[in-house]
């Protein structure tokens, strides 16, 4: 595509027709449509101004946030939702940095994601003559991510595109750093050259089948399990590979546990979900198959407490990447390939006759799934004022179960806690989370990537913590007029809203917030819709109706100060202090 303009250029004394040049804006632009990248998740600035907007006149869609980390974020979601790479696009030195925790959490993550910053000239950088923003931007990301290129010719524009996009895709997907040099944008060659030299990847992401010897030994292993789990994590939602692993999961008849960005891969309702009963699972079961999940700390690195007795269980392991093989503990049976394709060959060799795992163990899991269902239940039906995280939780409950298309975003401590454990979802890849790195802040660019990618309206359920990281982006949410709606359980501070200080001072205690914060009065500010929920049917009557009509809401759900408890589930990852525990007494014991 030619740049659009004055029909000729000078060049010393001679003129050209701009009708057969094109230039670094339009190359990069074209180059990325070629590869299917029809949206961009961007903040403007120097010196990416103009790529935003020829993009935009080009026919791409390009979202501007108001802070670099939160457009990461979105990027990085629609990775996770679509397996094709989310672009990002930020300014220079500050604007990269803010964009990097994002792209560090998409490889973190094992989703596909590129960031395009633009950057000083080399030559100043390399000198370090102090340019504008001068930094080595190259150099800061390498560490943090799965490839970095820097493009300073028109001509390689092409290609770069190409590698950063097979990069992203392939094998384990992750996060592509993309460096622009400032200059390179207006860099101009023949039109018809700069087409020549774009490049279409042709099957970045093939399927990669695993070896018949590593099918059989997983079924071997299978066919000695007592008491056997499956545990499926969101590299099996993003594989997006759904009706093999229902049939595989089916075809076994073993119980299974989702991972939190796996719930819905089969609906959190059926018969052999053992979600409820994740201690006994996890404590008993004696052969474990890892689907696309990975045993680090989420699950306690496979061994200690939660595991009972770990060397007494045996692990098949599926993963894209050999590396991740005992990674923790010994994998008896590595698969090495995509989830589908293993998945598939695990039914398809475990032929017609497969034998159920013995009832015994199915029915009891069974039996403590209802049981603490049923436990749940009652609490869930609560109308305690103010509300505790049961009784408000148990009426957004309500909302996903009647529209199961809808997407959920959620992210906090307890917020999160209680969700993923109460929240039932029914259709793969609808809950999108703090992942593996347990980050906060990513809700609202989340939501914004959920709405733009899926089209369907977005529940976010956010602690007020995790709220005040990413809370301008209502802003966003608004000027794009998105079918977002947002709930903030406010209990007014970190974890709880009720501690002190204990100097005694005057200050508020360092996890404490402005009391009864009106978060609602800050989406009227935008043009949404606020609403102030004190009850559980007010908070279900509120979000139900956001839901339908598709406007943007913010709800301010008031949940008691002293509801929840340090850290959600993981406070046991604070350091712990003889010392402060014999100065501060019982305030010092988490």
């Amino acid at each position: 595509m030619a740049p659009e303009g004055a029909s000729t250029m000078a060049d010393g004394n001679e003129t050209a027709s701009v009708d057969n040049l094109t230039d670094g804006f339009h190359l990069l632009i074209d180059a990325l449509k070629l590869n299917g990248v029809e949206t961009i998740y961007n903040v403007p600035g120097i010196p990416i101004t103009d790529l935003g907007r020829y993009a935009q006149a080009s026919g791409l869609r390009v979202l501007s946030f108001r802070h670099e980390q939160h457009a990461g974020y979105a990027a990085s979601v629609a990775g996770f939702l679509t397996k094709k790479p989310g672009v990002c696009m930020t300014v220079s030195a500050p604007g990269f940095l803010n964009g990097l925790t994002a792209l560090a959490n998409a490889t973190t993550n094992c989703w596909p994601m590129i960031l395009i910053s633009g950057s000083s000239e080399r030559e100043i950088v390399d000198l370090m003559q102090g340019d504008y923003e001068e930094m080595d931007q190259l150099a800061i990301a390498k560490p943090l991510c799965k490839a970095a290129y820097r493009v300073l010719h028109a001509e390689d524009i092409g290609i770069a595109v190409a590698r950063a996009v097979r990069s992203a895709v392939s094998g384990r997907p992750g996060g592509v750093y993309l460096d622009i040099p400032g200059n390179l944008l207006g860099q101009v060659m023949d039109a018809v050259e700069g087409e020549k030299s774009l490049v279409k990847v042709i099957d970045p992401a093939p399927r990669q089948v695993p070896a018949p010897e590593a099918v059989a030994r997983a079924i071997e292993v299978m066919k000695g399990a007592k008491k056997p789990l499956i545990i499926m994590g969101k590299g099996a939602a993003y594989d997006q590979s759904d009706e093999a692993i229902r049939e595989f999961v089916e075809k076994s008849g073993y119980p299974y546990l989702p991972m939190s960005m796996a719930k819905g891969l089969l609906p959190d309702v059926h018969p052999q979900c053992a979600a409820a009963a994740r201690s006994l699972v996890l404590k008993e079961a004696d052969v474990v198959i890892m689907m696309g999940a990975r045993l680090n700390w989420l699950l306690s690195h496979g061994k200690g407490k939660q595991w009972g007795e770990p060397y007494s269980k045996k692990f098949i392991q599926i993963d894209i990447d050999p590396r991740e093989m005992d990674s923790n503990v010994e994998i008896a049976a590595p698969l090495v390939g995509d989830v589908g394709s293993c998945v598939a060959a695990l039914s398809e060799a475990m032929g017609d006759s497969w034998q159920a795992p013995p009832a015994e163990w199915t029915d009891a899991v069974s039996t403590k799934v209802k049981t603490n269902v049923e436990r749940m239940a009652a609490n869930l039906q609560n109308n305690a004022v103010p509300m505790n995280y049961q009784g408000a939780l148990g009426s957004l409950k309500r909302v996903i179960a009647e529209r199961p298309d809808a997407m959920l975003v959620n992210e906090g401590a307890n917020t999160l806690d209680f969700a993923r454990s109460i929240i039932d979802v029914y259709k793969p890849r609808k809950r999108i989370d703090v992942g593996t790195w347990g980050v906060m802040g990513i809700g609202m660019g989340s939501a914004v990537a959920a709405a733009v990618e899926t089209g369907n309206p977005v529940l976010a359920i956010e602690g007020d913590s995790a709220f005040g990281f990413c809370g301008m982006e209502i802003e966003t949410i608004c000027r794009y007029n998105l079918p977002v709606c947002i709930v903030i359980f406010n209990n007014n501070g970190i974890y709880r809203g009720d501690d002190t200080n204990w100097s005694g001072g005057e200050d508020p205690a360092t996890t404490v917030f402005v009391e009864d914060s009106r978060y609602d009065q800050m989406m009227q500010a935008f043009g949404g819709n606020g609403v102030y929920a004190t009850t559980p049917d007010e908070l279900y009557r509120a979000v139900s109706e956001a839901m339908d009509s598709g406007r943007p809401t913010l709800v301010n759900a008031v949940i008691d100060p002293a509801a929840g408890k340090e850290s959600g589930n993981i406070g046991s990852l604070n350091p712990q202090s003889v010392v402060a525990q014999a100065r501060y007494g019982e305030k010092a014991k988490k």
